[in-house]
């Protein structure tokens, strides 16, 4: 058995990016370890909050609920404050992730993969995947990391632009921007999972994150062909290493 750390930004990322390998390894006997940067304070305040609850409360809860789904066997949260998107005022506010010390993060997270021995760990693409600065810092602290602990592969999750992009069209949503300017180019991913296997888990964790991901959300509300078309496939980038169609665990 081996360990596999992901290491997100907020809430409900874990799922959306790499939900479909984390069950994959629970499934083979692996360990799986979810660490999560922010408690995703800036996010959508539903109206279904109990009197005197905070965003962060639920979505706490709603991480636990979807790691369960996912087989992690531990959850960790870093403490640091969502940043909100890019140019937000929260970005330069005292404990947002935006803001935080990349050498004293990365030492705080490479003490939970020395911890955990982990074999594998999963972090974001230079970009974050779309130019978010909490995702930004999620690759920067999670390399670092990854350096201090000495843990032996790492993987850089990253979405398809293109995948997405026909998901919309087949849905008929509208298309949101292109990824703009600093986007890693799809030609750098050189690791595809199929967890096509996995989608009926996948599904349940992002309901679990009911206060972010509603059921007409794009995520829910994609027929099962569609969504399999974008969420059938996890890419990562993993340096100097050739093309693979599997975690190195």
């Amino acid at each position: 058995m081996a360990t596999l750390v992901t290491f997100h930004a907020h809430p409900d990322d874990e799922c959306i990016v790499t939900g479909g390998v984390m069950r994959k390894a629970f499934e083979e006997g692996h360990r799986v370890v979810l660490v999560v940067a922010t408690r995703g304070e800036a996010g959508e305040v539903p109206d279904f909050l109990e009197e005197n609850e905070e965003l962060w409360q639920r979505r706490v809860q709603e991480t636990h609920a979807a790691a369960d789904v996912l087989g992690v066997a531990r959850v960790e949260f870093l403490g640091y404050r969502d940043s909100g998107m890019m140019g937000d005022a929260l970005n330069a506010e005292p404990g947002s992730f935006w803001t935080a010390d990349v050498e004293e993060a990365a030492r705080k997270l490479a003490k939970i993969l020395e911890e955990e021995d982990a074999k594998v760990f999963t972090t974001y693409d230079s970009f974050g995947g779309y130019g978010h600065p909490d995702h930004i810092q999620v690759h920067r602290v999670g390399m670092r990391a990854a350096e201090i602990a000495g843990t032996p592969n790492v993987y850089q999750a990253m979405v398809r632009e293109s995948e997405f992009r026909e998901a919309f069209r087949r849905s008929g949503i509208a298309e949101p921007s292109p990824l703009g300017e600093g986007a890693v180019p799809e030609s750098e991913i050189n690791v595809g999972v199929d967890v096509t296997e996995y989608l009926d888990f996948k599904r349940k964790a992002m309901r679990a994150h009911a206060s972010q991901i509603t059921e007409d959300s794009f995520f829910l509300a994609l027929d099962e062909p569609t969504f399999a078309h974008a969420f059938g496939t996890e890419w990562f980038i993993r340096e100097g290493h050739g093309p693979a169609t599997a975690l190195d665990l």
